[in-house]
């Protein structure tokens, strides 16, 4: 993945921080504290990308707490050092 905007850093960030969902699905809908994420593209690319990923396995239209991956972590560990 290229280098992260600010606003896929922020979405990991708050991911780390355990206030976000997402649902089940090809194309997942992403909340922050029970509000739609404002890029649902840049949020999209984070699960396709491995990133996050939902805690357990869910159906479409059923929502989990999302959470990082190995490879999140290692994104953003390392976007902060840049930062």
């Amino acid at each position: 993945m290229p280098e992260l905007s600010r606003r896929e850093v922020a979405l990991l960030r708050a991911t780390a921080a355990n206030r976000v969902e997402l649902t089940g699905s090809a194309e997942p809908d992403v909340r922050v504290d029970d509000l739609p994420f404002c890029d649902p593209v840049a949020a999209r690319s984070l699960v396709r990308a491995g990133l996050i990923a939902p805690v357990a396995p869910v159906g479409p239209g059923q929502w989990a707490l999302a959470c990082l991956t190995a490879a999140g972590s290692a994104a953003l560990g390392a976007d902060l050092l840049v930062a």
